[in-house]
């Protein structure tokens, strides 16, 4: 049997709920936003096909809406699940300790990585929202509201990092 838990232990198991929880809701919007997307193209084809009009917009609603956010904020919960492409051949073959090691190696450079593009994509986006950003369009079309799926994915991948960081150390094994 085994006794209570450990207060560390439990605040790091909480941690990963939360990050769980936070990066399963990204994943919950991005399957809104591929509903939508898929009804938006139906609709539209449809609307071409039986020449009844075509929905003006649908492009670059596709584009810079539905596709960023179905791109961006499913990214941290992939992360927690080793779905990202690693190449590990030879780390495979090598003792556990220099596995671990390298793991963490990787993982502190990617929240370094991820911890620049999420300031950069933050200001990008914050920039875009003082600006009111517009493209060029048949119709004054906004895209700074999307620009904020960047940094939001940006923190759902670090945090999953971080948190895949905390699990291989817990467990004394890369991920």
């Amino acid at each position: 049997m085994t006794g209570p838990r450990p207060p560390a232990v439990r605040a790091a198991d909480g941690l990963d709920r939360v990050i769980s929880a936070l990066n399963a809701g990204f994943v919950v919007l991005a399957s809104v936003a591929l509903l939508l997307m898929m009804l938006h193209v139906t609709a539209e084809v449809v609307a071409r096909a039986t020449g009844a009009m075509t929905l003006i917009g649908t492009l670059e609603i596709v584009s810079y809406y539905y596709m960023i956010l179905l791109v961006m904020l499913p990214m941290g919960f992939v992360e927690l699940r080793n779905g990202h492409i690693r190449v590990d051949l030879f780390v495979q073959m090598m003792p556990r300790s220099v596995q671990l090691a390298l793991y963490l190696l990787s993982g502190v450079l990617c929240l370094v990585f991820f911890a620049i593009m999420l300031r950069q994509s933050f200001l990008d986006a914050w920039n875009a929202t003082l600006r009111k950003e517009t493209i060029m369009s048949n119709f004054i079309f906004y895209i700074w509201p999307s620009r904020w799926a960047l940094p939001i994915g940006f923190f759902g991948l670090l945090i999953a990092v971080l948190a895949n960081m905390l699990k291989a150390i817990r467990s004394g094994k890369a991920l």
